[in-house]
Formats: C-alpha cells, sequence, structure tokens
C-alpha cells in the first residue's frame, strides 16, 4: 500500500517572502512584479500583505537579521576558539546564504534601526577576525575587511552551491572553510 503525502503550499506571505529573499539576494532591483511571479501570486496580492516595497524590504531585513543573530550565537556557543568560532559560524550560516546575500545587498535605508543592526552583524565579524588574528589563527598582515570579504564570498558561493545541488551542506561548508584557512593563515 503507497501512502500518499499531501503537497503543503506554504502562505501566500510565506511564499512572497521566500520569493523576494531569493531574487533579492541575486538583484537587488528585481521589481514587486518578479517576486510576486516568483511567489506564484498577483502583484496585487503581494500589496495586500505589504503596503510598499520599502515595507516589503523592511520585512525581510528585520527576519534575516533574526535568523542570523539565532545561527550564529547558536554556532559560537560551543566554539573552543576564535577561529573555531568563525568556522562553526560559516557553517552555520550557509542555510541562510539568500538572507545573508540579501542584507548584504539591500541595505534598508527606509529603516535606519535595521541598517544600523546590519552595521553592527560587520563590526562584530571584524571583531572575530581580529580576535583570531591575535591568536595567529589568521595572518594579522591581511586586512580585516578583505578576511570578511573573503568569508562573505564563500558563504555566498557554498550556499549557490547547494541550491544548485552541486554540494551537499556537508560538502559545501567544508570546501568553504578549507578555502578559508587555505587563503587566510600565514604562508
Amino acid at each position: 500500500m503507497s501512502l500518499k503525502v499531501p503537497q503543503i503550499r506554504p502562505s501566500t506571505r510565506d511564499a512572497i517572502i521566500e520569493a523576494a529573499f531569493d531574487l533579492l539576494s541575486r538583484d537587488r532591483n528585481a521589481s514587486l512584479n518578479e517576486i510576486a511571479k516568483r511567489a506564484g501570486v498577483g502583484r496585487a496580492t503581494v500589496h495586500r500583505q505589504f503596503n510598499s516595497r520599502s515595507d516589503l524590504v523592511e520585512h525581510l531585513t528585520e527576519i534575516a537579521i533574526q535568523k542570523l543573530d539565532r545561527a550564529v550565537a547558536d554556532a559560537a556557543a560551543h566554539a573552543t576558539s576564535y577561529l573555531d568560532a568563525l568556522n562553526r559560524i560559516l557553517v552555520a550560516l550557509i542555510p541562510f546564504g539568500d538572507r545573508y546575500g540579501f542584507l548584504t545587498h539591500e541595505p534598508a535605508k527606509d529603516a535606519p534601526e535595521t541598517a544600523t543592526g546590519w552595521r553592527q552583524k560587520t563590526r562584530d565579524l571584524h571583531l572575530l577576525i581580529d580576535q583570531a588574528k591575535a591568536e595567529r589563527a589568521i595572518d594579522p598582515e591581511l586586512p580585516t575587511f578583505w578576511v570578511a570579504a573573503v568569508f562573505d564570498h564563500l558563504l555566498h558561493a557554498a550556499w549557490i552551491s547547494i541550491k544548485n545541488q552541486d554540494a551537499t551542506h556537508a560538502q559545501a561548508g567544508e570546501l568553504a572553510w578549507r578555502t578559508f584557512i587555505a587563503g587566510v593563515r600565514k604562508s
């Protein structure tokens, strides 16, 4: 006897949010029409859920920051060093690559408090990198902004490789970390 599993469609609002993250993480100029089409709804439905594009962007920013905060806190909780924390955070953030990409591409211009929150996340990453440099785990001669950019781009590459089904989460995490370490350790 085969069991038929029903297809469960996410709520309309959730479908719009996921479509917006997907599109805006790659193209900050994606229109509401494109988001509606990706979500499988009409533009009017998007407008019933969100008053404006800036309202949608502000909502996405809040969701992304909350998800990333939780993932980072959970990942770093058991780290044994600053370098270990970076490793755990990188791997933990991979599933949220669209949210991370969205935040790096779409600063909340109309919501200064969320833009401030994102700037704080960037400062926190820079501080963690500086602490790993102090441990001599990262080449202290590399500029912190450069190491952070490498981290960001490898996170994005890992997310894309999973999304394209080129790698599993574990494979993408290991590849991203091996590449990061190979690039930032003192030779």
